[in-house]
C-alpha cells in the first residue's frame, strides 16, 4: 500500500469505542450497511413492479452468483492492494451504480434489465468488498481491541437492519424506487470521506513479504495453504461451516413455513424475528462493553452447542410467545458464537492474510450455507418442520463438537 494511503496509527491504550479513528471507521461501515439495506428493499420493490414474481426472484438472485464465484479472488485483491483502498473503490462503484439506476428510473421505465445489471454489479463488487471489510479492522486498531471492534461491527449490522428497511420504505412511498435507489447511493457515498480520514497501521515488512507471492494465483494458493496448516483457523472454518449450514435453513425459509403451519401469521413471524435480532444485538453489545471474554474457544463451542438445541426446540414450542423467547435465546447464543468466531478469525490470522481468511469464511457463510434453504424447504414439504429442525440442529451442533474436539481451538484465547 502506498504511503499516500497509509499512515501509521499511533499507539494508544484507548478502548476502541472511545477511539475517534475506530468510530470513524464504524460510522463509515454502518452508513454503507444502511445503504445496502435500502438498496435491497428498492431492488425487490422495483423488480416486483417491473416484472412477474418469478422474474423478480431471478433479479434478486443474480448478485449471489458472482459473489460466490469471485469471493476467493476478492480476498487476494484485498490483501494485495490493501483493504481500505478496496473498500473505498467498492463503495464508489456501488454508489455510482445505484445513482445511475435511480436517474434511469426517474426519467424512463426501462424494465428489468437495468435492475438485473445493477444486481450483477453489486454482487461482483461484494466479492471484493466483503473480504476487504473483514481485513480492515486489524489495520485500524490494536490487536487487543479487535474483539471489541467485532462487537461494534455487530451493533452496526443490527442498526442497519432495523433502520434501513423503514428508510427504504419511506423513500419508496415518497418518490418511488428511483428515490430509494438515490437514497441508497447517497448513504453509501457517506462512507467514502469517512474512510479516507481513517488512519491505518502499517504491516511489518516481514509480514507483507511472507504473505505475498509473485502472482495472484499463488497468493490464493498461499492463503488456502495458510488456513489449512493453521491449528486454529482450519478447525474454526469447519465449525463455522457446520454451524451456518444448520442455522441458515431453519432461521430463514424454515421459520416462514413454521409460522404458516402454526398459524402465527406474518405478525407472529415478525415478532419471532425481532426476538432473534434483539438477542443477537445483546451479544454484540456485551462484547463491545466487555471488550474481551475469557476462554473464547470454549465459549464459541458451548454457545454453538446450546444454540443448536434451541434451534431444534423452536419447532416444538406451543405458541408464538414461547417462540419469541426461544428466538431471543437463539439470537443471543448465535450472536455470541458468531462474535467469538469472528474475533478469533481476526486475532488468530496474520493481518497480511486477513483478506483471504475473511474470503474463505464469507464463501462458507454466503456461498455454501444458503444452499441449505431450498433443501430445508423441500425436506419440510416431505417430512414436516419438526424432523428438519432437529436434523438442522444436529448439523449445527457438529460445529460445536469440532470446536470442543480440537485442542488448539478449544484452548484459543483472545488477546488481553
Amino acid at each position: 500500500m502506498s504511503a499516500t494511503l497509509t499512515a501509521p496509527g499511533p499507539a494508544t491504550d484507548r478502548p476502541a469505542h472511545r477511539d475517534p479513528n475506530v468510530v470513524r471507521w464504524l460510522a463509515a461501515y454502518t452508513s454503507s450497511m444502511v445503504g445496502d439495506s435500502v438498496y435491497y428493499l428498492a431492488l425487490s420493490w422495483a423488480a416486483v413492479q417491473a416484472g412477474t414474481p418469478s422474474q423478480a426472484g431471478v433479479v434478486m438472485a443474480v448478485s449471489a452468483v458472482p459473489r460466490a464465484l469471485l469471493m476467493l479472488g476478492g480476498g487476494v485483491i484485498a490483501d494485495r492492494f490493501g483493504p481500505r483502498r478496496v473498500v473505498i473503490g467498492s463503495d464508489a462503484v456501488r454508489c455510482a451504480a445505484a445513482l445511475a439506476v435511480a436517474a434511469l428510473l426517474f426519467f424512463t421505465s426501462p424494465g428489468l434489465w437495468p435492475l438485473a445489471l445493477l444486481a450483477l454489479v453489486f454482487g461482483t463488487v461484494d466479492a471484493v468488498f466483503m473480504p476487504a471489510v473483514g481485513a480492515l479492522p486489524a489495520r485500524v486498531t490494536s490487536r487487543d481491541q479487535l474483539a471489541r471492534v467485532q462487537g461494534m461491527r455487530g451493533l452496526g449490522i443490527r442498526f442497519a437492519s432495523v433502520v434501513g428497511a423503514p428508510l427504504g420504505g419511506l423513500a419508496v412511498a415518497v418518490g418511488g424506487a428511483s428515490a430509494a435507489f438515490g437514497l441508497a447511493g447517497l448513504l453509501i457515498a457517506v462512507s467514502v470521506p469517512l474512510l479516507v480520514s481513517v488512519r491505518l497501521r502499517n504491516l511489518p515488512p516481514d509480514d507483507k513479504a511472507a504473505a505475498r507471492a509473485d502472482t495472484a494465483w499463488r497468493d490464493l494458493v498461499a492463503g488456502l495453504r495458510y488456513i489449512r496448516r493453521h491449528r486454529v483457523l482450519a478447525p474454526l472454518m469447519l465449525a463455522i461451516a457446520l454451524g451456518d449450514l444448520g442455522f441458515v435453513g431453519p432461521l430463514n425459509v424454515g421459520l416462514t413455513l413454521l409460522a404458516d403451519e402454526r398459524g402465527w401469521g406474518a405478525s407472529g413471524m415478525g415478532w419471532v424475528l425481532a426476538g432473534f435480532g434483539t438477542g443477537a444485538g445483546a451479544a454484540s453489545l456485551l462484547l463491545t462493553v466487555r471488550g474481551r471474554l475469557p476462554y473464547a474457544g470454549q465459549v464459541a463451542a458451548y454457545t454453538i452447542l446450546a444454540g443448536s438445541v434451541a434451534i431444534g426446540a423452536l419447532a416444538f414450542v406451543p405458541g408464538v410467545l414461547a417462540a419469541v423467547g426461544v428466538a431471543l435465546l437463539i439470537g443471543l447464543l448465535a450472536g455470541l458464537s458468531g462474535a467469538m468466531c469472528g474475533a478469533l478469525l481476526q486475532t488468530q490470522a496474520d493481518p497480511a492474510y486477513l483478506g483471504r481468511v475473511t474470503a474463505v469464511s464469507g464463501l462458507v457463510s454466503l456461498g455454501f450455507a444458503p444452499l441449505s434453504m431450498p433443501l430445508s424447504a423441500a425436506a419440510i414439504g416431505a417430512w414436516g418442520t419438526g424432523p428438519v429442525f432437529v436434523v438442522s440442529a444436529v448439523v449445527c451442533g457438529l460445529g460445536g463438537l469440532v470446536a470442543l474436539g480440537v485442542r488448539d481451538l478449544r484452548r484459543a484465547e483472545l488477546p488481553r
